[in-house]
């Protein structure tokens, strides 16, 4: 070894090839700049690391020798691949809704994205970008017109307010339907604008109003929450076994079958009737005068609120099916009274409604039979029960085991009333064109009815003649009710017209 130096001695390599000299150097030249400067040369050889900021580029001639670079284009595809998912939960979350929720805040986002795929097209509910629109939006300086001369256009202008007017109606209710335009120059003028624009209102208020009548009234073969209520009471009470379902609907009222329970005070038909009086006014709004002037709720018909004259409808039914019963009359047995709900014995069999008489085909004996049997219950109703039953026809009458039973006499009114016996001429008329037209030839025409019935002689040469007579009668009831504070009752006087006389009672 030489003085601060190094000597390599030439060594013969067993494969055969001679191993490379190392030339001796010494400390100086290892201290010195100028090999400083060639290492630091031979150091800038090495490739440099990529700019992440610089976008990427994908194909077939991409270096992919840079790992950073095959990282990024891994994450990118990974990206891609969760912008697929999410959009497919997206539609699938969205479905036919016409309001859609944009997951476009939760997407990968990328300096560079060549893809071509059809699943990657994404449809405009989904940007920010609205078609509605207008490219470049016009606005109305503060003069209130643009251009000069000739061309001069002020917001009055008719295709101006036609497109305003078409992107107002994108403000109307969401049940209003409006249409889809885009891609469509739609102009609509300020008459058929304010036109839409009202119609809109007022359908908005008559769903109000239809949505809280049905929450409120009782509908065709519905009942409202109050109502149900009650009836589930009735079966939990053990007055009813269970409710079936709607018999009919009519007017006025519901009526549906039940099974019955037990009382303790009395037994329950074993088949029953719930005749459920509508809530609704429209149908009693016309039908006043039948409790207004009746001398039993005069009194406290004036002191109710409408919707509690609906319950005295079903009290007065009660009162006057009451009445009837005690008299031998055929007809449906009060059970009970729960506000407007009525209770009563069912007419028929085994769950099937014994038939109106208007339906019912009867042998020329069996009509004959029936006619005598609705004479008699008139007479009944009226000399017996003191009552006009006001709405008798061959609707309110059932044909039940060979016997006429009658039903539906909540307007039934006393004879003493203002115009009892007018609804009496109305029935006599009723029957009598009934019967007559099913072949019966005992059937006596309407004055015979009304005096065979009413006890009273009047004679007349015509109808006019006839009810002249009967208003009479009727006004100096009013009059001596309105005198003396008492109730008459009408009698004939042998071979003379009719008197009237004070009830001692």
């Amino acid at each position: 070894m030489d003085h601060l130096g190094i000597t390599a001695k030439e060594t013969k390599s067993p494969w055969g090839t001679p191993n490379p000299v190392v030339a001796a150097c010494s400390l100086a030249d290892v201290m010195s700049e100028q090999l400083a400067k060639q290492l630091d040369e031979e150091c800038n050889i090495f490739p440099t690391c990529p700019d992440v900021s610089e976008p990427l580029l994908m194909g077939e001639d991409v270096d992919t020798s840079s790992d950073l670079m095959l990282a990024q284009m891994l994450q990118m595809e990974f990206d891609r691949e969760f912008d697929t998912q999410l959009r497919r939960e997206e539609k699938k979350f969205n479905g036919d809704s016409k309001v859609s929720i944009s997951f476009e805040n939760y997407r990968m986002l990328h300096p560079f994205d060549d893809s071509d795929s059809s699943e990657d097209e994404v449809d405009w509910q989904d940007t920010r970008h609205d078609p509605y629109q207008a490219d470049k939006p016009t606005t109305t300086p503060r003069k209130g017109f643009v251009g000069k001369g000739k061309n001069i256009t002020t917001k009055h202008d008719e295709e101006v307010c036609g497109r305003k007017n078409t992107a107002r109606m994108e403000n109307f209710a969401p049940e209003f339907q409006v249409g889809d335009g885009i891609g469509m120059d739609l102009k609509l003028s300020n008459n058929v604008y304010n036109a839409l624009k009202q119609h809109c209102y007022s359908e908005q208020r008559r769903s109000v109003r239809v949505h809280d009548k049905k929450e409120h009234s009782t509908a065709e073969q519905a009942v409202d929450p109050k109502t149900r209520l009650l009836m589930y009471k009735m079966v939990n009470a053990g007055i009813l076994e269970n409710i079936n379902g709607c018999i009919s609907t009519g007017k006025e009222s519901v009526v549906f079958h039940a099974d019955g329970g037990s009382l303790e005070d009395r037994a329950v038909p074993q088949e029953c009737v719930l005749k459920v009086f509508k809530t609704t006014l429209n149908e009693f709004k016309n039908r006043d005068k039948y409790i207004k002037d009746d001398y039993r709720f005069k009194d406290r018909f004036s002191k109710l609120n409408p919707r509690k004259i609906i319950r005295m409808w079903a009290e007065k039914e009660m009162h006057n099916l009451a009445r009837m019963k005690k008299a031998g009359i055929l007809c449906p047995e009060v059970v009970i009274l729960k506000k407007h709900i009525l209770v009563m014995s069912f007419i028929g069999q085994n769950h099937v409604p014994a038939p109106k008489l208007k339906e019912v085909k009867l042998a020329s004996e069996d009509m004959k039979g029936a006619y005598y049997q609705v004479l008699h219950m008139m007479q009944q109703l009226y000399q017996e029960c003191n009552l006009v039953h006001a709405d008798l026809s061959e609707y309110n009458m059932l044909w039940n085991e060979g016997k006429v039973w009658v039903i539906d006499v909540s307007q039934a009114v006393e004879p003493t009333h203002p115009h009892g016996l007018e609804f009496l001429f109305r029935d006599c008329r009723n029957v009598s064109t009934f019967f007559q037209k099913a072949g019966v030839a005992e059937a006596m025409n309407v004055y015979d009815l009304f005096n065979a019935v009413s006890g009273l002689q009047i004679s007349a040469d015509s109808e006019a003649e006839f009810i002249a007579q009967i208003e009479a009668l009727e006004k100096m009831n009013e009059d001596h009710v309105q005198k003396h504070g008492k109730k008459t009752h009408f009698t004939m006087s042998d071979g003379g017209p009719p008197i009237l006389n004070d009830d001692d009672d």
